[in-house]
């Protein structure tokens, strides 16, 4: 897998919906699991959305975990410097 789509999860905000905005590594999994019954979106975000399925199905959400940190100290480096 490349590493580019976990960073990009933990990265994205759900564009619409009920969880606008929401990162889409925090989505609920009944969220997902509705996706999957109805039809994950075309293109990229489906993609992404059908990956974060499989990880929450599949209790994989750790493996996030060190990218969450990694973008939360860029964060404060942001913020720091900015």
């Amino acid at each position: 897998m490349d590493p580019e789509i976990l960073i990009t999860i933990v990265r994205m905000p759900m564009p619409f919906g009920k969880y606008k905005g929401r990162l889409l590594c925090d989505l609920p999994v009944s969220y997902l699991e509705w996706f999957k019954r109805k039809g994950f979106p075309k293109g990229k975000l489906g993609m992404l959305l059908q990956t974060m399925y499989e990880i929450k199905i599949n209790g994989l959400d750790g493996l996030l975990d060190p990218i969450k940190e990694m973008v939360r100290e860029e964060q404060k480096k942001r913020n720091y410097d900015g």
